[in-house]
């Protein structure tokens, strides 16, 4: 009997037909679990996660602190090893470090001593490649945020925008065919991070990459995505995935279309309900009908 509910759970829980990945998937979670060991015992960070990643999609996880999120993310790029299922990137099983992906962190972490393009540069040595294009293609970058001027001052001379913007580039140095971003736009401003949105928004348009972005803001997720990853409380899991079926190329203005309110509020009854069953968890309480339904559930657009 648990195996079966296993499977409807993860029927339910994955965007793919039985039976694996499609030809159009680029990343693929089946299963995914994580225990970390503490002082006090085990503690389970994630649990079956599964759905894919198209090639070229743009897909946010969306949670409250602490569900997992950027575990994944860790996990994706083989930085932090799998407890238990798979991530495969491309079919291949990640198993280690994966150098064909680039990553933006909540902090830009530039090199104080370096100006805009040797940090930007910086990836070519760390895998110690040819630099004969380098400077060419970094310049480019540049070019592409609308860093132009820009390409000599240093970390200190450039507003928290900018700095996250040369982190971009860097990630985007080795031309990687996935890009993983977590939390970038976190510690900015409010008119920044919006700013900072809709320059994603054309510059995934201009390089088609495969983006998995790690968010906290509802309105920033339905803003910038394909699909919507909403993972449950800790132990992680995914308790919704949503299309985001609103038409492209976006702008901040966006947000005052009724749809785009509609994917909003559909999204953030999802988080509390997910609030609602830890904290009726957390008490001791016994499960009701709502506790006994599968936390995994498929919502395309309507």
């Amino acid at each position: 009997m648990a195996d079966a509910v296993g499977a409807a759970h993860d029927a339910l829980t994955s965007d793919q037909p039985p039976g694996g990945a499609t030809s159009t998937d680029m990343v693929t979670y089946h299963g995914v679990g994580k225990l970390y060991e503490s002082r006090r015992g085990e503690v389970l960070a994630l649990r079956d996660v599964t759905f894919a990643v198209e090639r070229g999609q743009f897909v946010s996880l969306l949670g409250q602190s602490g569900c997992g999120k950027s575990t994944l993310l860790k996990m994706t790029a083989g930085v932090t090893g799998i407890t238990s299922g798979t991530i495969e990137i491309d079919s291949r099983p990640v198993d280690g470090p994966v150098d064909d992906l680039g990553m933006v962190f909540q902090t830009p972490v530039l090199l104080e001593w370096r100006d805009v393009l040797g940090n930007i540069m910086l990836p070519l040595e760390i895998l110690r490649r040819r630099h004969d294009d380098g400077a060419k293609r970094a310049q480019e970058l540049v070019e592409m945020v609308g860093l132009t001027g820009f390409e000599h001052r240093y970390p200190a001379e450039l507003s928290g925008g900018m700095q996250q913007r040369v982190a971009i580039c860097r990630a985007l140095m080795i031309d990687p065919q996935l890009l993983l971003m977590d939390e970038p736009f976190g510690a900015l401003d409010a008119l920044t991070r919006d700013e900072m949105a809709v320059e994603l928004l054309r510059i995934w348009e201009q390089t088609h990459k495969t983006i998995i972005f790690v968010t906290h803001s509802i309105d920033e997720a339905v803003l910038l995505s394909d699909k919507v990853v909403v993972m449950s409380p800790r132990p992680g899991t995914v308790a919704l995935t949503v299309d985001i079926d609103l038409p492209r190329p976006r702008t901040a203005d966006l947000r005052y279309d009724q749809r785009f309110v509609e994917f909003s509020h559909r999204l953030r009854s999802a988080i509390e309900q997910g609030r609602r069953r830890r904290d009726s968890d957390a008490e001791g309480s016994a499960p009701g009908a709502e506790g006994q339904q599968p936390t995994g559930i498929n919502i395309g657009t309507s």
